[in-house]
């Protein structure tokens, strides 16, 4: 008898193993204290990006680059053909050998002009106006010199060059294409200096500005990172009334380039939030959804109404659950081990059935 009571007792003091027969992880819901924030979709723009467009009328002759190449700076991006350009150099360098020989011509003729002076042989008045004219031929050599060199300055603009380090966005121009001066060649941007710009109401402006903390959010890529200056411009826009924050992003991002989608989580203040893991969450038609697992090991589906996301892996929890519930954070095997004890009931029937 002694033995059997002795037996009873130790079946109730064994401690509980269904935690580690579960087939899948699980993890609490967590009361924390997060910023509170307030959420902007924006675009990315890159801080440096410029179009070059042709400064000279010709048929392109060369294209080196395409869309998605990265480019150094100085390197040549397309060449125009400077035949024109060249006849139009060679006539500004004859102008400038005329102009040279008749200001030889015209000291000559004033020194000879100051000796016959001082032996009397012509006035005053003549030796004025071989100066004068002197004078006329060393202006129109610097004319013929300057216009030179605007001709030199013209021929080398056949030879597109990039203005700095980059990634070319959008090409313009085919080979065998006219260019003409103010013809858009190539876009390109400088990838190590990226921003997103978002619009923000009036009534937000005070907070963010005094906070002035962000992180942005890329969806797409399931990536967020922290912002690491925030600029709100001083204008609104008078149809929506809301003003436009630059949001500076760290250098080197992979995978962001302009015109994606993003979204900025400005900090506006402090706030106490229920928050579970991401991959917890079961999206099932409109239903968001939970693995509950109560204190007896029971597992069940539970509605919850979510919030913003607090991170890459984290949201919060609006209503639903309680702090301290454990949920599951693998749903899917939640889901087979909660669906598992009425598929076994089901194999006798169905194998009763076959009989």
């Amino acid at each position: 008898m002694l033995k059997s009571v002795l037996l009873s007792m130790s079946i109730l003091f064994v401690p509980p193993i269904f935690a580690a027969e579960l087939p899948f992880s699980t993890a609490p819901v967590t009361l924390r204290e997060l910023d509170e924030t307030y959420a902007a979709e924006a675009s990315v723009e890159a801080v440096r990006q410029a179009t070059v467009s042709a400064q000279i009328s010709g048929r392109i002759v060369e294209v080196n680059f395409d869309v998605g190449d990265r480019v150094k700076k100085g390197q040549i991006l397309a060449r125009i053909d400077e035949s024109e350009v060249q006849q139009s150099e060679a006539g500004s360098e004859a102008r400038v050998a005329q102009a040279r020989a008749s200001l030889l011509n015209a000291r000559l003729a004033y020194e000879r002009s100051k000796k016959l002076l001082e032996s009397k042989f012509i006035s005053q008045a003549a030796v004025d106006q071989s100066q004068a004219e002197f004078l006329a031929a060393e202006a129109q050599l610097k004319a013929a010199q300057a216009g030179a060199g605007q001709a030199s300055t013209t021929r080398s603009f056949a030879t597109v060059l990039a203005p700095y380090s980059g990634i070319v966005s959008v090409r313009h121009i085919e080979l065998g294409e006219m260019a003409a001066p103010g013809k858009p060649l190539m876009t390109g941007f400088d990838p190590g200096g990226l921003r997103v710009v978002a619009s923000i109401p009036q009534y937000k402006l005070e907070r963010i500005r005094q906070s002035a903390k962000a992180r942005v959010e890329f969806p797409e890529v399931k990536r967020w990172v922290d912002a690491t200056a925030v600029v709100v411009q001083p204008v609104a826009d008078p149809r929506t009334h809301t003003s436009r924050a630059r949001v500076s992003l760290p250098d080197g991002l992979e995978g962001v380039y302009p015109g994606m989608f993003a979204r900025v989580h400005f900090s506006v203040g402090r706030a106490q939030r229920l928050t579970i893991p991401s991959s917890a969450v079961v999206n099932r038609s409109e239903v968001t959804a939970v693995y509950v697992v109560d204190s007896k090991q029971q597992v069940s589906l539970r509605q919850v109404r979510l919030g913003e996301p607090t991170g890459p892996q984290e949201v919060e929890v609006l209503s639903g659950l309680t702090e301290g519930e454990r949920i599951a954070t693998e749903p899917v095997k939640a889901g087979i081990f909660l669906k598992g004890p009425a598929l076994k009931g089901s194999t006798p029937k169905s194998s009763g059935a076959a009989k």
